[in-house]
C-alpha cells in the first residue's frame, strides 16, 4: 500500500504532469501555425475565414466545457480522496453527455453554417470561402468533443503522456494532408481550403478512436462497453456543481473574443486578418505558463482531495514564480523576432505595420494573462468556480467587450485601443484572484471538513472501547 501511495504521488508531481502537457499544447500551437502558413498561400481571405471560425468552433465548445472541466476536477479529486470506482463513474457519464452535446452542435453547423457567420457579421467577401470550411470542419463537433472529454479525464487521473503522443500524431497526419490537399503533393487532389477542412477532420478522427482505447483503461478497473449504461445522480450533481460555473467562465472568454473579432470584422479584413496571425504569435508566449498552470490544477485538485491544504496553496504561487518570467520572456522574444516570423505569413504591408504594433503590446498582456492562468486554475482546483465565474462576467463583459467596442468601433479608434481594453480586463481579474487565493476560503473549508471527520472518528473510538 504504502508503495502503491508512493507510485500515486509521483503520477502527481508538477514537472511530471507539466512537460506532457507542454509538448502537446506546443503540437497544438505547431498545428494552427502550420494551418495558418500553408493556408496563407491560398489567401490572406483564407487565413482570416480560418480564423473566424476557429473563434466560433471555440465558443461552441463551451457548451460541453461545463462537463468535460468539471469532470475533470472531480475525477483528481476523487483518485486524491481514494475513491476510484467514483473517479471512473464520473469519466463515464462525463463521456456520454458530452458526446450527445457535440452531435448537436455538428448537426447545428451543417444546417445553419451561412446564417451564423452572416449573424456574427463576417464581411461578405469572406462567405464563399466560410460556406465551404465551416460545415465539414464544424460538422467534426462531436469529434472536438470526444477529444476534450477524453483528454481531460485521460490527464486527470496523472496520464498526461497519452493525451501528448497522441497530439504528435495528430499533428503529423495533419500536416502531411494538409501539404497534399494544398500542394497537390503524394497524389492528393489540389482542393485548397476544402482540403484543409478534410484533413483537419480527419485527423481528429483518428486521434478521437486512439483517445478511447486509452480512456477505457485509465481507471483502476478497466472499463467494458456495458458499463456505459452507467449514471449516478449524485456524482453527475457534484461535476455540474463545479463545472457549470467552469462552462459559463470559459463561454464568458470565448464569446467576448468572438465579439472582439466581430469588432475587427466591422473594422475590415485587414484588422481582422492582423488578429489572426497575432493569435498564432501570442500562443508562444503563455505556452509553457499554460501547461504549468493546467498540471497545477490537477496537482491542487489532487491534493485538495487528498486533504493537504498547505502543500495545494503554496502550489499557486510555486507556478506563478516559474511561469511569470517565462511568459516575460518569450513575449520579449517575440518583439524581437516577431516581424520576421510574420513574413513568412504575410507580406502585406498594412498587416505588418498593425502586428508590429500589437507584438509591443503584446509585451504588457501576458504576464497579466499568467496571473489569471495560475490562480483562476487553482481557485477551480479548489471548486472555487462561481467565483472565477462571477469576475469573468463582470470584467470580460465590462471592460474587454464593452470598451473595446466604445473606444475601438464607436469612437474610432480602432485594433489599438481593443487590445488596450484586452490588456486591462486581464490585470483587473488579476488582482481579484490574487487576492481570493489569498484568503484561503475554500481551503479553510477543507480543513474544518477534516476536523469534523477526525472528531466523528474519535467519538466513534471512544464509544467502541466503552
Amino acid at each position: 500500500m504504502k508503495k502503491s501511495k508512493t507510485n500515486e504521488s509521483n503520477k502527481f508531481n508538477l514537472w511530471l504532469l507539466a512537460w506532457p502537457i507542454f509538448i502537446e499544447q506546443f503540437l497544438q500551437f505547431l498545428l494552427g501555425s502550420v494551418d495558418t502558413l500553408m493556408v496563407s498561400r491560398i489567401s490572406d481571405n483564407a487565413v482570416a475565414v480560418v480564423g473566424f471560425s476557429n473563434q466560433l468552433f471555440n465558443a461552441l465548445t463551451t457548451l460541453f466545457a461545463t462537463v468535460a472541466s468539471g469532470a475533470g476536477i472531480v475525477i483528481a479529486q476523487k483518485i486524491g480522496s481514494r475513491l476510484q470506482e467514483d473517479a471512473r463513474t464520473v469519466g463515464i457519464i462525463s463521456f456520454k453527455v458530452t458526446i450527445a452535446i457535440g452531435l448537436a452542435l455538428s448537426v447545428l453547423l451543417i444546417a445553419f453554417s451561412r446564417p451564423i457567420a452572416k449573424m456574427l457579421q463576417l464581411p461578405d467577401e469572406l462567405l464563399p470561402l466560410a460556406d465551404t470550411y465551416i460545415p465539414i470542419v464544424g460538422g467534426g463537433m462531436i469529434l472536438i468533443a470526444a477529444i476534450a472529454v477524453l483528454g481531460t479525464a485521460i490527464r486527470n487521473t496523472g496520464n498526461t503522456k497519452g493525451p501528448m503522443i497522441i497530439a504528435v500524431g495528430m499533428n503529423v497526419i495533419h500536416i502531411v494532408m494538409n501539404y497534399g490537399f494544398i500542394f497537390g503533393a503524394y497524389g492528393f487532389p489540389q482542393l485548397g481550403l476544402t482540403g484543409v477542412a478534410i484533413s483537419t477532420v480527419t485527423s481528429r478522427l483518428i486521434a478521437t478512436v486512439v483517445l478511447f482505447v486509452i480512456f477505457l483503461g485509465s481507471f483502476e478497473r478497466k472499463i467494458k462497453f456495458s458499463d456505459f449504461r452507467l449514471f449516478d445522480r449524485r456524482l453527475f450533481k457534484e461535476v455540474l456543481q463545479i463545472g457549470w460555473p467552469l462552462g459559463i467562465n470559459s463561454a464568458n472568454w470565448v464569446f467576448s473574443q468572438l465579439a472582439i473579432f466581430s469588432f475587427l470584422a466591422m473594422l475590415g479584413s485587414t484588422e481582422l486578418a492582423a488578429r489572426t496571425y497575432m493569435n498564432t504569435l501570442e500562443s508562444f508566449c503563455f505556452l509553457l505558463g499554460f501547461s504549468l498552470a493546467l498540471a497545477a490544477q490537477i496537482q491542487i485538485a489532487h491534493l485538495y482531495g487528498a486533504g493537504k491544504t498547505g502543500e495545494a496553496y503554496r502550489a499557486a504561487y510555486k507556478v506563478l514564480a516559474v511561469g511569470l518570467p517565462l511568459v516575460a520572456v518569450n513575449a520579449f522574444i517575440l518583439v524581437v523576432f516577431g516581424r520576421h516570423v510574420l513574413g513568412l505569413f504575410t507580406q502585406d504591408t498594412d498587416i505588418l505595420a498593425l502586428c508590429a504594433v500589437l507584438l509591443w503590446m503584446n509585451l504588457m498582456l501576458q504576464p497579466g494573462k499568467m496571473v489569471n492562468m495560475a490562480l483562476g486554475n487553482s481557485l477551480n482546483a479548489v471548486g472555487d468556480t462561481r467565483y472565477t465565474m462571477k469576475i469573468s462576467l463582470i470584467f470580460m463583459w465590462v471592460v474587454a467587450t464593452g470598451c473595446s467596442y466604445l473606444l475601438g468601433v464607436s469612437l474610432g479608434w480602432g485594433i489599438i485601443a481593443i487590445y488596450s481594453c484586452m490588456i486591462a480586463d486581464e490585470y483587473i481579474r488579476g488582482v481579484f484572484s490574487y487576492f481570493r487565493w489569498r484568503g484561503r476560503k475554500y481551503l479553510r473549508k477543507k480543513e474544518e471538513e477534516i476536523q469534523r471527520e477526525q472528531g466523528e472518528q474519535c467519538a466513534a473510538e471512544v464509544r467502541l472501547a466503552l
